[in-house]
């Protein structure tokens, strides 16, 4: 029995490995040096800097609140306006855009269409009031709420919204709706495989909106589907919400390619517009700086090392500062004088007190 199951073996690999459809395939997937590819293709620079690959997932993420949905009307906007605070398209025709919403009441979702995205595309021109059927940008933009559709068909929906329109960019807000748990390993791999397939075979880019799990201190994409997606994505971004000042941060946490290493920062207007800020200087810091070395001693409070986002939260809540600009060149001096050190650790800045010379 002994040889004969060994007999088995041997001709079940030998027929696998001159199967002439294996052979094909991997054929195929080879990679060489001359092999004819098309070349990387960025719908959106965010401060001039590429991002937004077709073919490929993208990740946006924070918590709660955090101005997720806002930051994505914002980077709708600049699919077909000449630039949206430092978000800007990459191409000399607008992008055509599909935004699938599953959070949000139809109500909510018209309303940004109306009063947000408009606004921010026709600008300084008047919004033109609402036609029947939506005649906003006609052949631009495709927008649906599936809020209402049960889990099961809303990824059958997504798929049919994408091979009906043929968009450049889909904005998925968000993709834990297109699973019934969140912590389902098969359905998760299963939604990131398909929206990868569906990316690439019709060189679109998805960005995908996800909560970070709920702990104030951990950031990690929330569930099983967010780790099947900060593997899968070219790029994760966060967002963030930072008070009393109410302004909001949209920082670059990991990418395939180009780093982004400055934040976005960027508060709501009286029209409920988004507005950057960071430029204006800090009436706190008009006034003379205390010693940098003490300044900082405070800030790390005994921690041996601190990120870049927990850094400046402390030296700002400890100056009451509130211009950005201010904070970064007051971090560039710490660094030139030695006071602190910086460095880059898994794609991430850190920093810590200077020792002694």
């Amino acid at each position: 029995m002994t040889g004969k199951k060994a007999n088995l073996v041997s001709d079940e690999l030998a027929r696998a490995g001159t199967d002439p459809a294996l052979i094909d395939s991997l054929k195929k997937d080879r990679i060489t040096t001359d092999k004819e590819l098309p070349p990387m293709e960025f719908l959106m620079t965010l401060f001039d800097v590429p991002s937004c690959p077709r073919g490929e997932l993208v990740a946006y993420t924070g918590k709660a609140k955090s101005g997720k949905t806002f930051v994505m009307s914002m980077l709708m906007a600049a699919a077909a306006a000449p630039k949206v605070l430092a978000f800007s398209r990459n191409t000399i025709e607008p992008l055509k855009v599909v935004w699938i919403d599953t959070e949000q009441s139809d109500q909510s979702t018209q309303d940004i269409l109306r009063n947000r995205l408009v606004p921010m595309v026709c600008s300084p021109t008047p919004a033109p009031a609402p036609t029947e059927g939506g005649g906003f940008l006609e052949g631009l933009y495709d927008i649906f709420n599936i809020r209402i559709e049960s889990w099961q068909e809303r990824m059958p929906l997504v798929m049919a919204a994408i091979d009906l329109c043929r968009p450049d960019l889909v904005i998925l807000d968000g993709i834990r709706d297109l699973v019934d748990d969140i912590n389902d390993g098969r359905l998760a791999h299963e939604v990131t495989e398909k929206l990868l397939k569906v990316a690439q075979s019709t060189r679109c880019c998805i960005v995908c909106v996800i909560h970070q799990n709920k702990a104030a201190e951990d950031k990690t994409l929330r569930g099983t589907i967010g780790s099947e997606l900060t593997n899968k994505a070219f790029e994760v971004y966060e967002c963030e919400k930072m008070m009393p000042s109410r302004t909001f941060v949209v920082t670059q946490k990991h990418t395939r390619k180009y780093d982004i290493e400055q934040p976005l920062y960027f508060t709501v207007d009286e029209r409920g517009l988004p507005r950057q800020v960071g430029e204006a200087a800090s009436t706190a810091c008009e006034q003379p700086l205390q010693d940098l070395t003490t300044l900082f001693a405070r800030a790390f409070s005994g921690q041996a090392r601190l990120s870049g986002e927990e850094l400046r939260n402390r030296v700002m809540a400890t100056l009451g500062m509130s211009s950005f600009k201010t904070y970064g060149n007051l971090l560039a001096r710490a660094i030139e004088e030695d006071v602190i050190c910086q460095w880059k650790e898994n794609r991430r800045i850190y920093y810590s007190l200077a020792g002694p010379a």
